[in-house]
């Protein structure tokens, strides 16, 4: 099974969004379900979150929680994504190292790679969709980061860079 690149991946309903919290929690912070539901949620046991991750409705109130518990924004990036938004990383005008840009010039290979994939038939919609969506949001990124160079903030919060 290959590794999903959580930076770039977009799921495609809110029940996907919430399992995806429970993988990610998992795999990155050894987080189960029980232990994300009783020590993150205020869950009594992880039963409720077990139906709500079926049936795809977390309360809203505990949206934020269980994005701080897996470490990345999934749920609010589906709902951005799914008004035809997208979601990147406040600029902080910070100095571009080179592994930005190589990150960024591997980001967009891949979106270029995809759109020929998907024009070859060797590709779904969905997966060039995420492909073209991660180039445009790590562009907007670079851009924004550009426009905040003159002015740069504090880097506050955590800087996930998996």
């Amino acid at each position: 099974m290959t590794r999903r690149n959580w930076k770039s991946w977009v799921p495609r309903s809110p029940a996907e969004a919430m399992e995806g919290c429970a993988q990610r929690a998992l795999e990155k912070h050894n987080r189960g379900i029980e232990r994300l539901a009783c020590d993150h949620l205020g869950q009594h046991n992880a039963s409720t979150l077990y139906k709500w991750m079926g049936n795809g409705r977390l309360p809203l109130t505990l949206i934020l929680p269980m994005e701080r518990a897996c470490g990345i924004p999934l749920i609010t990036r589906y709902l951005a994504a799914a008004h035809g938004k997208m979601l990147i990383d406040i600029p902080t005008g910070r100095k571009t190292k080179p592994t930005d840009v190589q990150q960024l010039q591997t980001v967009l290979n891949e979106a270029v790679g995809a759109l020929l994939a998907f024009s070859d038939g060797k590709q779904t919609a969905t997966e060039t969709l995420n492909a073209l969506q991660a180039g445009l949001e790590s562009l907007a990124w670079h851009h924004g980061n550009v426009q905040q160079h003159d002015q740069p903030q504090l880097e506050l919060g955590d800087t996930d860079d998996e």
